[in-house]
């Protein structure tokens, strides 16, 4: 009883420090497993972005219908942006990449690069992107979608967040922490 009484009160302790984003609570963490795999595209991630947003969401889906008619195959290795942009064969961490790539070049903000799952049940993880906009947020996954999804038409039974990118920060998933206790 005391376990998880205790790990409530630590998850409402962190919620102030916290960032909301799709529903999910993410904590900020100095680290994460995926962390030597992204070596290749940390670069993108760490690179700032244009000095103003004009990044409508018009563009964004013209670029995720773009990404989503490159061929999907799965890479072990971070494809870079300039890859997955030679129009070859690509996943979905370099399809989320280039598009976040193209988002922050065009000073796009309250972007993450998010690794979890598709479903709570896949198998396997899944990348895509988390969009807040003054209109709402939105999941953007290029690898299934042609549009921009709004996160709340998503729901709880799909896109379950594991950890989280933005610039040089990263998050792990309230959830993540939850489920391994």
């Amino acid at each position: 009883m005391k376990k998880p009484l205790l790990l409530l009160i630590a998850l409402v302790g962190f919620s102030s420090a916290a960032t909301s984003f799709a529903d999910a609570l993410l904590l900020t963490v100095k680290a994460t497993p995926y962390d030597n795999q992204m070596s290749r595209i940390r670069p993108v991630l760490t690179t700032a972005g244009a000095a103003n947003d004009r990044t409508s969401l018009g563009v964004v889906n013209e670029w995720m219908t773009d990404l989503r008619e490159i061929p999907y195959q799965y890479h072990l290795v971070w494809k870079t942006p300039s890859e997955v942009e030679s129009r070859e064969a690509s996943d979905c961490k370099g399809k989320a990449v280039a598009l976040y790539r193209r988002m922050k070049a065009n000073g796009a903000s309250n972007v993450r690069l998010v690794i979890g799952k598709r479903a709570p049940t896949s198998r396997m993880t899944h990348a895509w992107l988390e969009w807040e906009t003054s209109n709402g947020s939105y999941v953007l996954d290029p690898t299934f979608n042609y549009t921009a999804t709004r996160a709340e038409k998503v729901g709880k039974r799909s896109y379950v967040p594991l950890y989280a990118y933005a610039g040089a920060k990263k998050f792990r998933a309230a959830s993540a922490l939850v489920a391994q206790n």
